[in-house]
């Protein structure tokens, strides 16, 4: 069952905190493509660059580092924002339907006339091709020679760089060439009008397929927060209703919820009782029923009741809110991987360009029978076919989609480094309660010790044990207090609170002292376990967990619970072991209790009765020895080891410092999110590979054709309108290849 030379334990390398300290603060932290770790937090309204997270403007335009537009932070940008957008999409078809109007008959005559489909009388005069294609390179190609030539004010070469060379250099050449006529020898000077005006629109039309394509990365998303209705009913003092815009909710609103309708913020049952289908954000297909207490989440739809509810979040708090907010920062951050894009485009540029500038000296002067129109035509094909958009898109998109992917799955990744790490992840550990567990444990029975009797029953202890308990956020505690609810007890006042995360709570209620926790913990603080200890036993042998009460440091009492493991996790698990992974349990439980757990679901590796601290250890041990770490949790005490793993996984259903300290979030909180968490990771890494190949090979067959090494043996040469074509092309097959991901199986 074991695996001892995994976890052998020598002195810690990691000793973690002293007990005494402080506990370790967890820090939300996403990577930028440097590899340090910095948090780029794009403020609401700012716009960003989807390949550059860091560069981040106040409104539209143009990233100084690539060139490339700028889109909304937001995955539901507002309506000025949605206006901005719409005119960009206006603006980019408009200028594509101009230079395709324009260049598409130039192109079929000059190439029609070129490989003999046409008479020779056809071909339109040169002074005609200028006509036609200067509009569509001036006008047309306007943004992207505004892009070149900031990217050179700014020394920071890309796409446009080479686009604004290339078309340049043919459109500048050709006007010279129309009016100069004839060359030194009396031969007709070519001319590259066609090849410039075609450049341009293909490149409006790559501009326009990667900007509906980014566009479908965030349509799930949006999909699902439209859930949202715009209108709700909100209830005034007097009973009194009125529709109002759901912008103008505020925390403590009470608003009512018509059978049919959906809830429109997050809030809590007041009045009412309906079943409510919460399968968009809990992924199960059975209503929930909602009574008094409940809590609601925006979004999810009302069933046959009305229901009059509290609002308890509003606007970007809301779960919806968070969802869209994680998975738009996480679509916006890169991967390691990306870092070698990054260094190859940092040297792409520059060689391109000396690959071009040789082009043309070897062609123009060097070469048997060269020419200077010869030599251009063949370093404007260079310089187009090179254009790096297919490297650059190569990651991003990849991420992008995947990331869109795996919040339509309830899968929330919060930067691309941990989508990177998920793929080569080999160890996973679990935390037991909440987690392996249903996380909702229910009270079996409380047992009361000989001397306990003469103090209490049954009723009266827990009634004062829910008191203190009510104060913790432990599940069990949780499940405590809502037994002494159901039956009816109400709460004491409590004083002199201490408690000590995953071992116990103290507490004073009527001038006694409380001290409510594990077995050990007590016997660590003088308190004598013996009365209840074979009873404790008897229990957990059945695999039930107990909570020991002591009363001014004598034990009076014990409470076991129950708590059932998830129907998930044995299905999780077995798959995650199919796939080679080893799988550890960490729990504050005892001993017994833990085994008979492990033991059922199959795991190479149990710790029992561990502090909070002594996660962080073993998650630390782990890497120490070479094992990349996921972390899988649900409560407080798990967020420092969370936030240590390569990879921390919290259950949406979790407390929120779980959440915050891990880098993904299983809204379901379904363990088969981790599977799903797992093939996603690999397939966009393999998306990404396949991308980088798709742009690298391209460039490494398609450069050398077009600097003519092939002209000599076997007459191939690339026109600048083909290296246009073929560049558009590559750009498309990455992005084509990076949408598959939207339809993979998870």
């Amino acid at each position: 069952m074991r695996q001892p030379s995994l976890f052998d334990k020598p002195a810690d390398p990691d000793p973690g905190p002293d007990p005494g300290s402080e506990p370790e603060v967890p820090v939300k932290e996403s990577h930028c493509c440097g590899g340090a770790r910095v948090a780029f937090t794009a403020p609401a309204g700012s716009w960003v660059c989807p390949m550059h997270p860091k560069v981040i403007e106040s409104g539209p335009g143009a990233c100084p580092d690539c060139g490339m537009d700028l889109e909304p932070a937001s995955p539901l940008p507002d309506e000025a924002t949605e206006r901005q957008q719409r005119k960009e999409w206006h603006g980019i078809l408009r200028r594509l339907g101009l230079c395709v109007l324009l260049t598409l008959p130039l192109l079929i005559l000059n190439m029609g006339v070129m490989i003999g489909l046409l008479p020779s009388s056809w071909a339109l005069p040169p002074w005609v091709q200028w006509l036609v294609a200067t509009p569509v390179v001036l006008w047309g190609g306007q943004p992207f020679w505004v892009r070149g030539i900031d990217s050179i004010r700014n020394r920071k070469a890309n796409m446009f760089t080479l686009i604004l060379l290339g078309t340049g250099a043919s459109y500048l050449y050709s006007f010279v060439a129309l009016f100069a006529g004839r060359d030194a020898l009396g031969a007709p000077l070519p001319i590259f009008f066609e090849s410039a005006a075609v450049i341009v629109t293909l490149v409006w039309l790559g501009q326009a397929l990667e900007f509906r394509s980014r566009a479908r990365t965030g349509d799930a998303i949006r999909a699902l927060l439209s859930r949202v209705p715009d209108r709700v009913f909100r209830v005034g003092e007097q009973d009194t209703v009125e529709e109002i815009d759901v912008g103008r909710v505020v925390v403590g609103d009470r608003l009512r919820i018509r059978a049919g309708d959906r809830v429109a913020t997050d809030g809590v049952v007041v009045d009412g009782k309906s079943h409510v289908d919460e399968s968009m954000v809990t992924g199960e297909p059975m209503p929930v029923w909602k009574e008094s207490g409940a809590t609601l989440t925006g979004g999810t739809l009302n069933g046959e009741g009305l229901l009059l509810m509290e609002a308890t979040r509003v606007g970007a708090d809301t779960l919806l809110s968070r969802i869209a907010s994680l998975v738009a920062e996480a679509q916006r951050s890169q991967a390691p991987v990306q870092r070698l894009a990054d260094r190859v485009a940092a040297w792409f540029v520059p060689g391109v360009l000396g690959v071009a500038l040789l082009t043309a000296i070897y062609w123009g002067f060097v070469a048997t029978g060269g020419s200077l129109g010869f030599a251009l035509q063949t370093a404007v094909a260079v310089m187009v076919v090179a254009c790096p958009c297919a490297i650059g898109l190569a990651t991003p998109m990849a991420i992008m989609v995947g990331m869109g992917r795996g919040g339509r799955e309830g899968v929330l990744l919060r930067s691309a480094d941990a989508l990177q790490k998920l793929s080569v992840v080999d160890t996973v550990v679990f935390d037991k309660t909440g987690t392996l567990t249903a996380g909702r444990p229910t009270v079996n029975g409380v047992s009361i010790s000989a001397e306990g009797l003469k103090d209490f029953d049954e009723l009266d202890l827990l009634r004062r044990v829910a008191s203190v308990e009510r104060y913790s956020g432990h599940p069990l505690a949780a499940a405590i207090v809502r037994e002494a609810e159901e039956r009816g007890l109400s709460m004491m006042s409590v004083s002199g609170l201490t408690e000590e995360p995953g071992r116990g709570i103290v507490g004073s209620v009527e001038g006694r002292r409380f001290r409510i926790g594990q077995s050990r913990w007590l016997e660590e603080h003088g308190v004598d376990t013996t009365a209840l200890g074979e009873t404790a036993d008897v229990l957990r042998q059945q695999g039930q967990t107990t909570t020991l009460v002591a009363v001014d440091d004598r034990v009076v009492g014990l409470i076991s619970l129950d708590d059932p493991i998830r129907e998930s996790s044995a299905e999780a698990l077995g798959e995650l072991r199919r796939l080679g992974l080893k799988l550890l349990m960490l729990t504050g439980d005892d001993r017994v209790t833990a085994e008979r757990v492990g033991a059922r679901l199959g795991l190479d590796w149990i710790e029992a009765e561990v502090l909070p601290e002594r996660k962080h250890q073993v998650v630390a041990r782990l890497q120490d020895q070479g094992h990349a770490v996921a972390m899988a949790g649900d409560g407080i005490n798990d967020a420092a080891a969370l936030a240590r793993a390569d990879v921390g996984i919290a259950l949406g259903t979790g407390s929120d410092a779980a959440i915050e300290s891990a880098a993904v979030t299983l809204v379901h909180g379904d363990l088969r999110g981790i599977l799903r968490a797992r093939r996603l990771s690999t397939a966009v890494m393999g998306s990404i590979r396949q991308n980088l190949f798709l742009a690298f090979i391209y460039n490494v067959v398609a450069i050398p054709i077009a600097a003519g090494v092939l002209y000599p043996s076997l007459g191939l040469l690339v026109s600048p309108m083909i290296a246009a074509a073929a560049m558009s092309l590559s750009s498309v097959s990455v992005i084509a290849n990076a949408l598959r991901l939207q339809r993979q199986r998870l």
